[in-house]
């Protein structure tokens, strides 16, 4: 990931993997903005909603697609062969986009994908918690019942984001009703994760972008508010990035140890799929490593999931790119991004706002980033 490339001129633009899939009012209008400011970095063209009827002038496209490219075919149908023809990352088959990838499957005999990579689970089990992946719910129930035998059990949609509907269970009477309120062709299709629930867990973001010439590496910690409905959803993220790789986050911003472990999980994660996974390749990656008490009071740290997407901290890495990409001396930054509900929530006046308005399923929201001291609180 360490490529240098120049640009040479061409178009960037925004395009829908899934035209029902992170399609609301305020995921498109935000993809927008991002792919705006990518393409001033880049001194491109902003061309707007990929059209494949359109030639777009036979001039290079750079891609911002809505969610990981689902295949390797798909991708080269589109022209992107590289991490460096898009703000995102492709997979060669569509259960690796999603957590079910994390775990091993729930025996020798169990049902599975076409692609199904056994080596993956055992080269992460260092790095992740316990837990498996089922793709009938004969195979999660003997799953859930195994783990339960040392605590509670998080059942885990794998297509579900930002921790919903997920559901805790204590015992195999709340394994089977839980199990039993899902679509058994859902699980077949996508498969549902079973994992060792942690007792009031700390979530880091440890990622990655690279565009152009320039890498940065980041850790975070994310925040939770109060939307409009009043429940609990995603606030932002507190993010420390710095120029360069992994090696490069854990010598400048020298995190304490317990994060210095997330954030080798995480790079662990991320070398494994690119080992047992040929064709998957990426220019923005995030993991999502929980950190907290399992099973018997052992304290207990181990990656979540990926994604390989715009995500909710992509405000926070649009600023630091900007900030990166203006002043080559500068080596290290702190950004926070913000997810503010409500017609009256304040906005400071230095605040870099990405979105605006009121979404016709979440109301009145806006979405920003800002640069913060370095010698701050870096979560």
């Amino acid at each position: 990931m360490d490529t240098i490339l120049k640009s040479t001129g061409g178009s960037v633009v925004v395009w829908s993997a899934d035209p029902e899939a992170y399609a609301s009012d305020h995921e498109r209008a935000t993809r927008s903005n991002f792919a705006q400011r990518l393409a001033a970095m880049k001194q491109f063209r902003f061309a707007g909603e990929y059209d494949a009827s359109r030639a777009h002038e036979n001039t290079p496209l750079y891609f911002v697609p809505s969610d990981t490219i689902s295949s390797t075919q798909l991708a080269h149908s589109l022209g992107i062969s590289t991490l460096h023809d898009l703000f995102g990352g492709v997979v060669p088959y569509p259960f690796v986009a999603t957590k079910a990838i994390t775990h091993p499957l729930a025996g020798r005999a169990a049902a599975c994908p076409e692609g199904w990579a056994p080596a993956f689970a055992a080269a992460v089990s260092d790095a992740v918690l316990d837990g498996f992946s089922a793709f009938s719910l004969e195979d999660a129930r003997w799953a859930g019942r195994q783990l339960l035998e040392n605590g509670p059990v998080r059942v885990k949609p794998v297509c579900a984001t930002g921790g919903r509907g997920q559901t805790m269970v204590t015992d195999a009477d709340a394994l089977d009703r839980c199990l039993a309120a899902m679509e058994e062709s859902e699980i077949a299709l996508h498969g549902v994760v079973l994992e060792e629930n942690l007792e009031n867990p700390e979530t880091y973001s440890v990622g990655q972008v690279l565009v152009d010439r320039l890498i940065m590496s980041y850790y975070g910690r994310q925040r939770m508010t109060r939307g409009n409905d009043g429940q609990s959803v995603y606030g932002g993220s507190d993010l420390t990035l710095v120029r360069g790789n992994f090696d490069a986050l854990l010598a400048m911003s020298s995190p304490p140890p317990a994060l210095c472990l997330a954030i080798e999980q995480a790079r662990h994660y991320n070398q494994a799929v690119i080992d047992c996974f040929p064709g998957f390749f990426a220019s923005r990656v995030n993991y999502d490593v929980a950190q907290g008490v399992g099973a018997g009071g052992t304290w207990r740290s181990g990656v979540l999931e990926q994604s390989w997407r715009v995500g909710g901290a992509t405000g926070a890495e649009m600023v630091a790119l900007e900030l990166f990409w203006g002043d080559p001396a500068l080596d290290r930054v702190r950004v926070s991004c913000f997810e503010a509900y409500g017609a009256e929530a304040p906005i400071p006046a230095d605040a870099k706002v990405h979105y605006r308005g009121i979404d016709k399923q979440t109301g009145h929201l806006t979405k920003y980033a800002l640069q913060k001291p370095y010698d701050s609180d870096p979560t």
